[in-house]
């Protein structure tokens, strides 16, 4: 038998570790759970031993959630998350819409407080060093008949790659990939959970496999009536200039069916903030062709041009590169743009 789990009691068999030290490098792994009284007591385990029972539904079904973002040391050396609020947030969202009992935002807050400091103590952390902070939460084990399962929470923190600046000047080759169903169907068949950051990415996994076979590196997600959706593990932005002469900042309107992206929020209330004009689609692959720029963009990546879609060459910006990406490191408040779409307007 393998070691405790969390919210499952302990493996028969063996005793409960009482506390563990990462080693230097390591990814620190941290268990969400609560004290007698119910209060977060996350716990920091041994990331390279098993916590999950064979029988927990996240495995067994991809029933959970997760949310990727990222810890950025500063000028002084010290960890500190990007876009916690907003990746709680969506992370609430995501459960709600599974229905999941998913951890209270303190629990994730102590969670995560824990495991970076952690990383400090286990780590000469430089200034500018980076984490992945993967937030995990699965409907548990099987429970027995009338039971109710008890909800897998961790937080996992790993050393982010550092950014290729390779990749950011050459920019992205990309697909366009039928993602099989209209942009109605969220709102026809919210089970679906199109807006949700589920764990059943193997979709979203093929899809960048399928890209890589076919001399891409991304693909961008349409719906089966003709709507730019999002790219596997990243958000669509598009710069145009309109008939009228203003050069506006889009995205795919969030209502045909795609994940509200915390990275697109920030930039877009930095972007608004700075004058620009904003737009929330519906989009179609048609304005694509003749933007100014298309950029992928992620909590962990950061902006990514796009260089050419099905083959078809478009213009990489630099410039609008390096302003889009200080927008999103300078962490800013998303403010409104972080919860649903603001009156869509046209591009």
């Amino acid at each position: 038998p393998g070691p405790d789990r969390p919210g499952a009691g302990v493996y028969p068999g063996r005793m409960r570790p009482t506390s563990f030290s990462p080693a230097a490098g390591s990814p620190v792994l941290v268990l969400l759970e609560t004290d007698a009284d119910g209060a977060p007591a996350p716990r920091l385990a041994d990331p390279a031993v098993p916590h999950l029972s064979v029988t927990d539904q996240g495995v067994t079904r991809g029933d959970g959630i997760f949310e990727t973002a990222l810890a950025v040391a500063d000028g002084l050396g010290t960890l500190r998350m990007r876009k916690l609020g907003a990746h709680l947030g969506r992370l609430a969202a995501s459960a709600a819409a599974l229905q999941l009992a998913a951890p209270e935002a303190a629990a994730w807050e102590a969670a995560v407080a824990l495991g970076l400091r952690a990383f400090s103590e286990a780590n000469d952390v430089a200034p500018g060093d980076r984490l992945a902070v993967r937030l995990t939460v699965t409907r548990g084990p099987d429970a027995a008949a009338g039971g109710v399962p008890a909800p897998t929470a961790w937080a996992l923190l790993s050393p982010a790659p550092a950014i290729q600046d390779e990749e950011r000047q050459r920019g992205l080759r990309v697909l366009l990939l039928d993602r099989g169903i209209d942009s109605q169907a969220p709102e026809r068949s919210p089970w679906l959970l199109t807006g949700a950051k589920t764990l059943s990415y193997a979709v979203n996994m093929a899809a960048l496999r399928h890209a890589r076979d076919h001399g891409a590196d991304d693909v961008v997600f349409t719906s089966a009536d003709g709507y730019l959706l999002e790219g596997p593990t990243s958000t669509v932005l598009i710069v145009r200039t309109g008939e009228d002469g203003v050069r506006r900042l889009l995205t795919p309107l969030r209502q045909k069916g795609i994940l509200a992206g915390t990275s697109q929020a920030v930039i877009f209330a930095a972007a608004h903030a700075d004058g620009w004009e904003l737009g929330y689609g519906p989009l179609v692959p048609a304005d694509l062709q003749g933007a100014e720029g298309v950029w992928l963009v992620s909590s962990v990546r950061g902006v990514l041009p796009v260089r050419a879609v099905d083959g078809v060459e478009i213009p990489v910006d630099h410039e609008l590169t390096g302003m889009l990406q200080a927008h999103l490191d300078a962490d800013g408040d998303p403010g409104r743009h972080v919860s649903g779409d603001p009156v869509p307007t046209a591009g």
